[in-house]
């Protein structure tokens, strides 16, 4: 193994867990109040569900899953997942950016100012989190991109049978292949089922 394979399979366990910790930690955030209305005397909540951004909460979960088909998959469909990784996790940065001016936005318009004047709002610390977690998201799938070649891919032994197995003859198969032979449900004592 060279140096750089050996580099690059040393970030494959941190940047999983940097990759399910931030989407998750944005699919939780994201489903809870980034912005909360102030609370005045003379205004009243009249939405909760002001301050939300449920496309947080959505991008989340699809990048939990990503990383998900990206640890059983192999060859070209994990380079693919790898890409759909790395656009979710820009999607994160984004929606945690431009979702802190419209869950502000939201809350304000969730009160209902009896006193006629403007009603404010703050940001809540689940902004914070979906910030940083989207961060953390955007970092392991730069890593992804860059080391995903070197990373370790899942066997083969539990892929479906691909009919390119070659009819052996019992009598030169070792124990160890009959049974072999057996749970790949062919019957190594039937020459004609081969």
């Amino acid at each position: 193994m060279t140096r750089s394979a050996a580099e690059g399979r040393r970030w494959f366990g941190p940047a999983v867990v940097l990759g399910l910790v931030g989407t998750g930690l944005i699919a939780l955030a994201g489903s809870k109040p980034w912005a909360a209305p102030d609370g005045r005397a003379g205004s009243t909540l009249a939405d909760k569900t002001g301050g939300h951004v449920p496309l947080a909460a959505a991008l989340g979960l699809v990048g939990l899953a990503a990383w998900g088909v990206l640890l059983v998959t192999r060859r070209w469909v994990r380079r693919a997942v790898s890409l759909l990784i790395a656009v979710v996790a820009v999607g994160l940065v984004a929606t945690a950016v431009a979702g802190r001016a419209s869950s502000l936005d939201s809350a304000r318009h969730a009160t209902v100012d009896l006193g006629r004047t403007p009603a404010g709002a703050h940001t809540t610390a689940w902004w914070y989190v979906a910030l940083v977690a989207s961060a953390l998201a955007l970092a392991a799938a730069a890593l992804a991109i860059r080391h995903l070649r070197t990373w370790p891919e899942m066997g083969s032994r539990y892929d479906a049978p691909s009919g390119r197995d070659e009819p052996q003859d019992p009598a030169g198969m070792a124990e160890v292949d009959l049974w072999r032979a057996i749970d790949q449900g062919r019957d190594p004592t039937d020459p004609t089922a081969h």
